[in-house]
């Protein structure tokens, strides 16, 4: 988690991809939301990824980038900083809206796990990645070796597993999915659906996976020091707190509701 930093803008990456930067900006979407445009060289029509919120200026960017037609509108999850405009947008551009949960499709056809999306010779495979949410998706595009990760992966500090809906178990599994795939196929960046653009796929993931390591364990010290500090133990509403004023100690205050989900996370993950 990360305060907005105003430093990043989008911008064209790799052969296919154009990051348009909506302004949404807050403590919680960094900069805004990044909507991907996607489109093979030479091609007429765009798969755009995560229309963002429903805002005017940002929907004429996203036309403007696109430069043509829409074939598809895909979403990484349901959150409304990603997909608030789906609906609109699709129909303003007379195509579907494909997504894991199929109260956000527009024309039927949804998403799943191992499905390749192709569009005027665009590939695009789906890859399943539970534990920011439970209809949480990222997109790999194996010609440009780059993986859109949605809120999985951010460009700048670190997701909330957002309780109950996310589940740290499936984040931790989708991290190792990721870093599996950056791996057995070579892929040098992570395209986030807020911040910038990753170079290093394999070591952000690596540290991805050691952050989530050091916070368990931190959770887990805090648990036992608050075992000795109040041996008539802790109302279960109040635990999550607590365990945030330890744990987050260092981190701005006006973060601390979205550490609080986290919290939550991990304390089911642990049994609490």
């Amino acid at each position: 988690m990360s305060v907005p930093s105003g430093s990043w803008a989008g911008g064209r990456f790799g052969e296919r991809a154009r990051c348009v930067l909506a302004p949404n900006a807050d403590v919680m979407t960094l900069d805004g939301t990044n909507t991907w445009v996607l489109r093979e060289p030479g091609a007429r029509r765009s798969v755009v990824v995560d229309p963002g919120p429903a805002i005017d200026a940002h929907l004429d960017a996203i036309v403007e980038a696109a430069d043509g037609e829409v074939g598809v509108v895909l979403l990484t999850h349901h959150h409304h900083d990603h997909a608030e405009a789906a609906r609109a947008f699709a129909e303003r551009m007379g195509c579907g809206v494909r997504a894991l949960d199929p109260a956000l499709t527009l024309g039927g056809e949804g998403l799943r796990d191992g499905d390749v999306v192709e569009l005027d010779g665009l590939e695009v495979r789906v890859v399943a990645t539970p534990g920011h949410t439970a209809d949480s998706l990222s997109f790999w595009v194996p010609a440009d070796g780059a993986v859109l990760t949605g809120d999985t992966v951010l460009g700048r500090g670190t997701t909330v597993v957002a309780h109950p809906d996310g589940q740290l178990g499936a984040y931790l599994d989708s991290l190792d999915r990721l870093h599996a795939l950056a791996s057995e196929h070579e892929l040098a960046a992570i395209w986030p659906g807020h911040g910038p653009v990753i170079p290093d796929a394999l070591g952000v993931l690596d540290h991805y996976r050691a952050h989530r390591r050091d916070r368990l364990g931190q959770v887990e010290a805090a648990l036992a020091s608050l075992a000795s500090s109040t041996p008539e133990g802790l109302a279960a509403d109040d635990l999550p707190r607590r365990v945030v004023e330890i744990v987050y100690a260092d981190v701005d205050p006006v973060l601390w509701g979205a550490a609080e989900l986290s919290v939550r996370a991990q304390l089911a993950y642990l049994g609490r």
